[in-house]
Protein backbone atom coordinates (compact mmCIF):
# COMPACT_ATOMS: atom_id res chain seq x y z
CA UNK A 1 0.00 0.00 0.00
CA UNK A 2 2.94 2.65 0.97
CA UNK A 3 4.80 1.87 -2.67
CA UNK A 4 1.21 2.41 -4.45
CA UNK A 5 0.98 5.77 -2.35
CA UNK A 6 4.35 6.49 -3.17
CA UNK A 7 3.94 6.21 -7.13
CA UNK A 8 0.92 8.10 -6.66
CA UNK A 9 2.59 11.45 -4.92
CA UNK A 10 4.67 11.25 -7.66
CA UNK A 11 2.46 11.17 -10.29
CA UNK A 12 0.43 14.04 -8.86
CA UNK A 13 3.56 15.84 -8.34
CA UNK A 14 4.68 15.63 -11.92
CA UNK A 15 1.26 16.84 -13.16
CA UNK A 16 1.10 19.64 -10.99
CA UNK A 17 4.99 20.29 -12.56
CA UNK A 18 3.96 19.96 -15.37
CA UNK A 19 1.13 22.27 -15.89
CA UNK A 20 2.82 24.61 -14.53
CA UNK A 21 5.86 24.65 -17.13
CA UNK A 22 3.02 24.99 -19.78
CA UNK A 23 1.99 27.93 -18.96
CA UNK A 24 4.98 29.32 -18.44
CA UNK A 25 5.41 28.50 -22.10
CA UNK A 26 6.21 32.06 -23.81
CA UNK A 27 3.50 32.41 -26.18
CA UNK A 28 5.44 33.85 -29.24
CA UNK A 29 7.34 30.63 -29.17
CA UNK A 30 4.38 28.63 -29.91
CA UNK A 31 3.07 31.11 -32.44
CA UNK A 32 6.55 31.26 -34.37
CA UNK A 33 7.34 28.17 -36.57
CA UNK A 34 3.84 27.68 -38.11
CA UNK A 35 1.55 28.29 -40.68
CA UNK A 36 -1.36 28.88 -38.81
CA UNK A 37 -4.16 27.74 -41.67
CA UNK A 38 -7.85 28.80 -40.88
CA UNK A 39 -10.16 26.58 -38.95
CA UNK A 40 -13.31 28.18 -38.33
CA UNK A 41 -15.00 31.79 -38.25
CA UNK A 42 -16.80 33.33 -35.44
CA UNK A 43 -17.03 30.26 -33.61
CA UNK A 44 -18.94 28.01 -35.93
CA UNK A 45 -18.17 26.23 -38.81
CA UNK A 46 -15.87 27.45 -42.28
CA UNK A 47 -17.05 27.54 -45.36
CA UNK A 48 -14.13 26.53 -47.75
CA UNK A 49 -16.38 27.37 -50.60
CA UNK A 50 -15.83 31.20 -49.87
CA UNK A 51 -12.04 30.73 -50.39
CA UNK A 52 -11.80 29.60 -54.19
CA UNK A 53 -8.07 30.03 -53.99
CA UNK A 54 -7.07 28.37 -50.58
CA UNK A 55 -8.17 28.66 -47.05
CA UNK A 56 -6.20 31.90 -45.12
CA UNK A 57 -3.17 31.60 -43.28
CA UNK A 58 -0.97 33.48 -40.49
CA UNK A 59 2.71 33.02 -40.43
CA UNK A 60 4.42 35.07 -37.38
CA UNK A 61 7.77 35.31 -37.86
CA UNK A 62 10.27 36.55 -35.67
CA UNK A 63 10.93 40.52 -35.52
CA UNK A 64 6.94 41.15 -35.31
CA UNK A 65 7.05 40.24 -38.52
CA UNK A 66 3.13 38.52 -39.78
CA UNK A 67 2.79 36.83 -43.65
CA UNK A 68 0.15 35.06 -44.65
CA UNK A 69 -2.60 34.81 -47.47
CA UNK A 70 -6.25 36.29 -47.23
CA UNK A 71 -7.98 33.53 -49.14
CA UNK A 72 -6.97 35.20 -52.37
CA UNK A 73 -4.28 37.38 -51.43
CA UNK A 74 -1.08 37.64 -50.25
CA UNK A 75 0.04 40.38 -47.52
CA UNK A 76 2.93 41.07 -45.44
CA UNK A 77 2.77 43.26 -42.04
CA UNK A 78 3.38 42.85 -38.22
CA UNK A 79 2.20 42.14 -34.99
CA UNK A 80 2.85 43.41 -31.44
CA UNK A 81 2.62 40.91 -28.29
CA UNK A 82 1.56 42.94 -25.04
CA UNK A 83 0.84 39.73 -22.53
CA UNK A 84 -2.68 38.37 -23.93
CA UNK A 85 -3.15 41.77 -26.15
CA UNK A 86 -2.35 41.23 -29.88
CA UNK A 87 -1.87 44.00 -33.06
CA UNK A 88 -2.49 42.55 -36.14
CA UNK A 89 -1.30 44.58 -39.37
CA UNK A 90 -1.74 42.83 -42.67
CA UNK A 91 0.04 45.76 -44.15
CA UNK A 92 0.76 45.37 -47.52
CA UNK A 93 -1.13 43.47 -50.16
CA UNK A 94 -1.18 41.95 -53.47
CA UNK A 95 -4.12 42.75 -55.56
CA UNK A 96 -5.83 39.75 -57.43
CA UNK A 97 -9.41 39.65 -57.99
CA UNK A 98 -10.81 36.26 -57.14
CA UNK A 99 -14.13 34.92 -56.71
CA UNK A 100 -15.75 34.14 -53.04
CA UNK A 101 -16.34 37.04 -50.04
CA UNK A 102 -14.39 34.59 -47.88
CA UNK A 103 -10.81 37.52 -47.90
CA UNK A 104 -12.81 40.48 -46.89
CA UNK A 105 -14.13 39.13 -43.65
CA UNK A 106 -11.32 37.32 -43.37
CA UNK A 107 -9.37 40.68 -43.24
CA UNK A 108 -12.10 42.60 -41.77
CA UNK A 109 -11.83 40.42 -38.65
CA UNK A 110 -7.96 40.23 -38.56
CA UNK A 111 -8.48 43.66 -37.71
CA UNK A 112 -10.77 43.46 -34.85
CA UNK A 113 -8.36 40.72 -33.53
CA UNK A 114 -7.68 42.53 -29.82
CA UNK A 115 -6.45 39.45 -28.24
CA UNK A 116 -5.60 35.61 -28.39
CA UNK A 117 -5.28 32.26 -26.81
CA UNK A 118 -2.73 29.52 -28.35
CA UNK A 119 -1.85 26.29 -27.47
CA UNK A 120 0.58 23.88 -29.41
CA UNK A 121 -2.50 22.58 -31.33
CA UNK A 122 -5.00 25.59 -31.81
CA UNK A 123 -4.41 29.78 -32.10
CA UNK A 124 -7.70 31.29 -31.24
CA UNK A 125 -8.34 35.47 -32.33
CA UNK A 126 -10.46 36.99 -30.30
CA UNK A 127 -11.92 40.46 -29.55
CA UNK A 128 -12.58 40.58 -25.58
CA UNK A 129 -14.21 37.35 -25.33
CA UNK A 130 -15.32 36.76 -28.61
CA UNK A 131 -13.96 34.55 -30.83
CA UNK A 132 -13.55 35.81 -34.29
CA UNK A 133 -11.26 32.77 -35.54
CA UNK A 134 -9.43 29.71 -34.77
CA UNK A 135 -6.36 28.05 -36.61
CA UNK A 136 -4.45 25.19 -36.64
CA UNK A 137 -0.92 24.59 -37.75
CA UNK A 138 -0.35 23.59 -40.98
CA UNK A 139 -0.11 19.85 -41.35
CA UNK A 140 3.91 19.20 -42.57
Amino acid sequence: MKKFNSILLVFVFLSFSSCSSISNLNPLSLLTGNNWVLSSILGGGLDASKFTSGLPFLNFMDGGKLAGFAGCNNFSGNFEIDGASLNLDPGAMTKKACEGGGEDQFISLLSQAKNFKVAKDKLTLLDGAKELMSFIPQAK
